[in-house]
Parts: C-alpha cells; sequence; structure tokens
C-alpha cells in the first residue's frame, strides 16, 4: 500500500460582476422598492448591514427582475453565471497550474439558479474537460455549500489521486422580490444582504497549499424552519429567522472544540478565521462564542463589507483574502451555516 497524500487547496479564483454601493441601492432602488412604514425599518437595516458595496450580475439600478416569473429568471441564470464561472475556474486552474484536461472530479455548487445541461456540463464542454471526468452538481445547500463540496473533492482526490474542482456560483440578484409581495423583516434583511459572485478551489493530492485535515458538520433539525429558500412563481425567496443567532450560539464552540481536540489543538491554535458572514449578529455571536481576540474576524467582516454575503462563495472569499495576507495564516478554521440548521466546519493546514 502506497503512501496516501494529503488533499490540498492549491489554487482559487473569484470572479464578481460589476460593483454598486449599498447607498446607490437603497437610494435608486429599494427606497422606492419598500413603501409606507416598512420604508424606515428596511432603510435602518440596510444601514445597518455591515455592507459598503455589493456585485449583481442583474443590477437593480439598471434592470429591475422584481416582477420577473421564475423561468424568465432561470433562463437569465444560465447566461450571466457561465462566463463568471469560466473566469473563476480559469483563475483558480492558472494558480494551480493545471489544465482542464486534468480535473478528474468537478463539482459545482449553486442553490440560486438551475437548468439542464447545467453549469457542470456546459463549463466542462467549454474549458476543455476530459471526456471522463467525473461531475456533482450540489443544489440548495444555500451559504454552506462550499464546505461539503471541499469534503467531496477531498474524498476524491485522497480515492483516486487524481485532481478535483470546486465551483461555487450563485446570483442572488436574480430574487429580488416583487413589490406587491408580502414584505416583513426577513425578506428586508436578505435584500440587504446578499450579493453575487463566483469562487473556484482546485484541490490536489499533496503539494503546497492549504492542506485539507477535515470536514465536520452538525445539524439542528428541531430548528429547520428558521432558514428555508422556497422556489415561488416570482423567484426564490428567502425565510430567515431572528432566532439563527441563539441556534449558533449552542453548536458553534461545540463543533469546533471538537474538531481541534482531534488534532491536538485549541482555537488559540488558529490564526486564520473564515467565518461566513450571514450578518453582523452572526459575527458577533461566533466571536463571543470561541472567545476570539477582536481582529480574528477581520477578514470575515472585511468580505462582507465590500462584497456582501455572496452564499455559498463567500467563505471561499475570505480564504482567498487570508491567503493573500502577509504572511498568510497556518493554520485556518473555516465555518459556513445554512438551511437545516446546519453548521459545517473545515480545519486546513498550511504546507510550503
Amino acid at each position: 500500500m502506497g503512501i496516501v497524500s494529503v488533499p490540498v487547496i492549491a489554487g482559487l479564483g473569484t470572479a464578481q460582476p460589476p460593483s454598486a454601493s449599498q447607498d446607490e441601492l437603497w437610494e435608486g432602488f429599494f427606497a422606492k422598492h419598500f413603501s409606507g412604514s416598512t420604508r424606515a425599518l428596511a432603510e435602518r437595516i440596510f444601514t445597518n448591514s455591515g455592507v459598503t458595496r455589493r456585485q449583481a450580475a442583474v443590477n437593480p439600478l439598471l434592470e429591475d427582475v422584481s416582477d420577473w416569473p421564475t423561468e424568465r429568471r432561470m433562463r437569465r441564470y444560465q447566461v450571466e453565471a457561465l462566463p463568471l464561472g469560466k473566469e473563476a475556474v480559469g483563475r483558480a486552474l492558472t494558480a494551480a497550474g493545471l489544465d482542464a484536461s486534468d480535473i478528474g472530479m468537478f463539482i459545482v455548487c449553486s442553490c440560486t439558479g438551475y437548468a439542464t445541461p447545467g453549469l457542470d456540463i456546459l463549463l466542462a464542454r467549454d474549458l476543455g474537460m476530459a471526456a471522463d471526468t467525473q461531475r456533482m452538481f450540489v443544489g440548495h445547500m444555500g451559504c454552506y455549500a462550499a464546505l461539503p463540496g471541499l469534503g467531496a473533492a477531498s474524498d476524491f482526490v485522497t480515492a483516486r489521486g487524481r485532481p478535483a474542482l470546486l465551483l461555487c456560483a450563485e446570483l442572488t440578484s436574480l430574487h429580488i422580490q416583487p413589490s406587491t409581495a408580502r414584505v416583513d423583516t426577513q425578506q428586508i434583511i436578505s435584500h440587504a444582504l446578499f450579493s453575487d459572485a463566483a469562487v473556484a478551489a482546485v484541490v490536489v493530492p499533496g503539494g503546497r497549499g492549504y492542506a485539507l485535515r477535515e470536514v465536520a458538520s452538525v445539524t439542528d433539525t428541531s430548528t429547520a424552519d428558521h432558514m428555508t429558500w422556497d422556489v415561488t412563481d416570482a423567484g426564490f425567496r428567502m425565510g430567515l429567522s431572528s432566532k439563527v443567532p441563539q441556534v449558533l450560539s449552542r453548536h458553534v464552540r461545540g463543533l469546533v472544540d471538537d474538531l481541534l481536540a482531534r488534532y491536538g489543538g485549541t482555537s488559540s491554535d488558529v490564526d486564520g478565521w473564515a467565518v461566513h458572514p450571514g450578518g453582523p449578529r452572526i459575527l458577533n455571536v461566533v466571536e463571543r462564542e470561541l472567545a476570539l481576540p477582536p481582529q480574528a474576524l477581520a477578514a470575515s467582516r472585511a468580505t462582507l463589507d465590500e462584497h456582501g454575503n455572496c452564499s455559498s462563495p463567500t467563505v471561499l472569499l475570505i480564504l482567498d483574502r487570508l491567503s493573500r495576507s502577509t504572511p498568510p495564516p497556518r493554520r485556518v478554521v473555516m465555518l459556513a451555516f445554512g438551511p437545516g440548521l446546519t453548521l459545517y466546519a473545515v480545519l486546513l493546514d498550511r504546507q510550503e
């Protein structure tokens, strides 16, 4: 039996559509989209969102999709997501020093659009992946999908000794709800936070980069109604309970402590934290429960500020930011949360 190489993230690639400031989005669109007494509440939520700029493949300042039927939104998803995904994948492959034909498994995560043939097939064709490249599409996991996606890529690399490629691509801008729809605080929060992006990660057997030590998760199914993503006739509608931070506070410390303990470590050994910024309250809860120093979540807060909540690509955007810092962190914990209510964690160690 040969020595099994540890799977390593050898390259990351990011792609974002054009951005607009939060103030521009409020003044130019959402201030008119919300009416009556709701407008004052919405303005407070937008102001306190922790977001300064966001990206949109379909910018509401230029094109209002809020009255589009779901079918039209899905057709537009394919048009916009394909070039964005191609850009992210191309950059990740270049960073890893690989060609598309080297990839043995291609995993795509997205919960904001569906079509068949999907991004996995069309990108494999356009980028020149081999005919025997295996593919997996992960849908409707939401904001935490990147981490089980990394887990699947890691398992493939370990089992087959071949590179795997993960792409997370989300176009939340396609799901602005009609002005006539029922408006509640949950809906306003989602319109104030969400953004578009694509991030790709190449995982290879051994070498330089971030070694994937383990992927761990916990799901509290008693709170399954706290976070929902419903397909409606007018796009996908977000449901987001104000109780989500309370659920995270019950589970996040145990998840992280148990993961680190299996490798003889504690949170004090971690010098890089990539925590999905579901919103400012989420980051505050994680910081408090893990007793983190003030600067520990700086990269997560900066990503929220500059990019908003991009759903599944966001935690990879934070990892990319951390990896480009000087010096890059040696040990990283990635955390992301989503429907279930589910918490995922990944432990990474840097290899030179």
